[in-house]
């Protein structure tokens, strides 16, 4: 072999411009999908609309947000660390989106916060409250927000203790996961102990998450945009399966159907609260839990979340755009005209790939079991297909 022949060749040239990188979600599957690959690509395509270079890292060939035409460059490789450090140093951006790629972007905000790379849009210490329970928590104390009582812990001796506290039913749940890794529902002192040693065994060291659940109540939730003055509410959608399904695994109806106008209007004003109180820049994502006519915040995702797509198609609103815009500093609220539309209901439908898998137990719960989701239009709820849907969830939820 020649000696020229053993010479690398780096393709990758930086060019003069500003730089913005957008961080995908990586592989589609449970709990990260399509959704995210949707907000990516318009999130690149508005990047390049305000002059900058738009980058790309991501790693799966299944997406639009990988096709050579849609960012100004690609680099196909795992959304990890040590790659993403490495594209930076070559690179020199401006800043890194982490909002648009879901829980796996986000994940990477505290390494980057660390570097002193400039995060764009909300902060990664005013995320990190959203995702810190203890944090999150006392900052809805304080702007007088309801939230389910709970508590934390290392072990299964202190989990016991802090479920005695909150009371039973609890939701138990690790810290920082997707898609609601290994979350569950115990009613007693054995399932406790039972769910907090498997947690442990695959998810050493975790802080582990213990809330009271509200049992038989409704679910809705959130989606809003901030520019740091003024939230706009792009959708509040309200969940057809009972209390205790993971919100990827509901169907949602937009608009609302069954919630009262007071609890709507709370949850909004409850939206717009948390998202000033965190200083978001872009998209916000809030889950409610309704019972006896009480609001209570069971979470806050300061990102796009898997239904802003939804909402953006629903209304045909170029929400992703929009928040890109103004997470970047580049356009407020109050330049884009944000008119919705939408005839009778738009209902999210996901979709499940238990056919593929034919031994996984199908019974839905708090960890997400849906592989992605699809959207119907009905003309009102007197839909054969909604009528029939609803029906099934009603007997459900009584038993």
């Amino acid at each position: 072999m020649s000696s020229s022949s053993s010479i690398l060749f780096n393709e990758s040239i930086p060019g003069n411009k500003k730089k913005i990188i957008v961080l995908g979600s990586g592989p589609n599957r449970i709990g990260q999908g399509i959704e995210f690959d949707y907000c990516c690509t318009h999130g690149l395509m508005a990047i390049k609309e305000c002059g900058y270079e738009a980058i790309m890292v991501n790693c799966n060939p299944e997406t639009v947000s990988t096709d050579f035409d849609i960012a100004d460059k690609l680099y196909f490789e795992p959304v990890y660390w040590e790659h993403l450090w490495e594209i930076i140093e070559h690179e020199q951006p401006y800043g890194v989106i982490v909002q648009l790629g879901g829980q796996t972007a986000l994940k990477l905000a505290k390494k980057l916060h660390e570097k002193g790379i400039r995060i764009i849009g909300t902060s990664f210490d005013d995320m990190d409250i959203a995702e810190d329970r203890g944090r999150f928590s006392d900052m809805l104390k304080d702007l007088g927000i309801p939230y389910p009582k709970y508590g934390t812990a290392y072990t299964t001796d202190e989990a016991i203790e802090v479920a005695k506290e909150v009371g039973y039913p609890v939701l138990v749940r690790p810290s920082y996961v997707l898609g609601g890794q290994r979350m569950r529902i115990v009613i007693n002192d054995e399932e406790l102990e039972k769910g907090v040693i498997s947690l442990l065994k695959h998810l050493p060291n975790n802080k582990i998450l213990i809330d009271h659940f509200l049992d038989r109540c409704q679910e809705a939730e959130v989606d809003a945009i901030c520019d740091g003055e003024e939230v706009h509410i792009m959708g509040i959608m309200e969940h057809i399966e009972p209390a205790g399904i993971h919100s990827g695994d509901s169907h949602a109806l937009l608009p609302c159907f069954n919630l009262g106008p007071l609890v709507i209007e709370e949850m909004a004003d409850i939206a717009r609260k948390i998202a000033l109180k965190l200083n978001v820049r872009g998209l916000i994502n809030i889950q409610y839990a309704i019972k006896d006519g009480k609001v209570y915040v069971i979470e806050a995702n300061p990102r796009a979340s898997r239904t802003t797509p939804f909402i953006a198609k629903a209304y045909g609103i170029p929400y992703l755009n929009v928040a890109t815009k103004v997470m970047l500093g580049e356009k407020k609220l109050k330049d884009f005209k944000l008119e919705k539309k939408l005839e009778g209901y738009a209902v999210k439908e996901p979709v499940f790939s238990f056919n593929k898998f034919p031994n996984v137990n199908k019974e839905l719960g708090p960890e997400m079991k849906s592989t992605g989701e699809a959207i119907r239009f009905i003309k009102d709820l007197r839909d054969p297909w909604f009528r029939q849907l609803y029906k099934e969830r009603s007997m459900h939820l009584s038993k």
